[in-house]
């Protein structure tokens, strides 16, 4: 079988033009000349059928944003000697999430990430969406809102649905719910999060936002609470997995409603340069997808 596999001449060149972002720099860096440069990159733009680069800063393509993951990945695995006293480069990476994000999609899926790529160190902080509790050191901040987020690059991870969910206990001590209507006079547990008015209106009632109870700025605590018999929650599904399929929450109802806000991978400027920084976000969007 013939591959047809880019020289590594064109790939180093790439991958020096990508960091630096100078021709002059690249060239000074791999002994040769900026004409030079410019011929390897274009030689590798037609191999792969492609643009690399989109404009005269140098800044990456779309495609060339994945490539450069793909290339530096190779270019870390031919460093690596086959001697037992090898050291492989390690990789760090500072990532801030939301609580009850990490706990419901993130860990479940983060040992398979570990598998793949174990020459990457994962520090994980939190951060609090709404109240502008973030890890400013972080290198991709998890963020949950609207997606008008100015100061940083972003992309949506995963979109989700609402539904009312409480305790097996308290929906029978409670019960019965035939319709939205019955939840009436009920205690309603509250998250400035995921405010009731949106399932309000979807369900055609017009009844103000509770002002009344226990209020909580994490899900996942609000989850807790709701399987403490405390109330009904009202819960983002993908984020209530956990509570489901261990049978502490059950639904109220049948219908979902589609939540105003969503999860966003954010990162400053010039982040995704970064091998360790491209692969994690390409891996997170392929493993909630």
């Amino acid at each position: 079988m013939s591959l047809r596999i880019p020289p590594i001449q064109c790939l180093l060149t790439f991958e020096a033009l990508a960091r630096l972002r100078s021709v002059t720099q690249a060239a000074d860096e791999l002994c040769v000349t900026p004409s030079a440069v410019s011929h390897r990159v274009k030689q590798l733009e037609q191999m792969i059928g492609t643009k690399l680069f989109g404009r005269a800063d140098f800044s990456l393509t779309t495609e060339g944003i994945e490539y450069l993951a793909h290339v530096r990945e190779g270019l870390v695995s031919l460093q690596r000697f086959p001697s037992a006293n090898a050291n492989p480069g390690r990789r760090k990476l500072r990532v801030a999430v939301t609580p009850t994000f990490a706990r419901s999609l993130l860990m479940p899926r983060l040992r398979h990430f570990h598998e793949a790529y174990p020459e990457i160190d994962i520090t994980l902080q939190v951060s609090i969406p709404l109240l502008d509790v973030v890890a400013e050191d972080a290198d991709l901040t998890i963020r949950f809102g609207t997606g008008r987020y100015a100061d940083v690059e972003h992309v949506c991870l995963i979109k989700d649905e609402v539904t009312p969910l409480a305790s097996p206990a308290w929906v029978r001590e409670n019960g019965p719910f035939d319709a939205p209507e019955d939840l009436e006079g009920e205690t309603l547990l509250r998250s400035p999060l995921e405010p009731w008015r949106t399932w309000f209106a979807a369900h055609d009632l017009d009844w103000p936002e509770p002002t009344e109870g226990s209020s909580f700025n994490d899900i996942g605590l609000m989850c807790d609470a709701a399987a403490q018999g405390l109330g009904v929650g009202l819960v983002r599904l993908k984020l209530a997995t956990p509570w489901l399929e261990s049978g502490q929450l059950v639904r109220l109802f049948d219908r979902n409603v589609p939540s105003p806000h969503a999860h966003y991978l954010c990162w400053r400027t010039g982040t995704m340069e970064r091998w360790e920084c491209a692969t994690f976000a390409e891996w997170l969007k392929s493993a909630l997808a």
